[in-house]
């Protein structure tokens, strides 16, 4: 799921900005992050999110969009 949520991302922004973004993590660690510049993409499996608590950690920061 983590690797087809990545896939299906970088094709739409290669084909609507024509970015190639930087990527960093494994599908198989469950956790994924996207590095467009301005803006950072976290694909998580459900047991990393639990694990790390991302909205317990940055509770305050404003949640642009939020997909489950």
């Amino acid at each position: 799921m983590v690797k087809a949520l990545m896939d299906e991302v970088l094709i739409e922004v290669k084909k609507e900005f024509n970015q190639n973004p930087r990527v960093e993590g494994e599908p198989l660690s469950g956790w994924m992050l996207v590095d467009f510049g301005d803006v950072i993409l976290h694909i998580f499996s459900p047991d990393q999110r639990e694990h790390y608590s991302l909205e317990e950690l940055w509770s305050e920061a404003k949640t642009i969009l939020r997909l489950q």
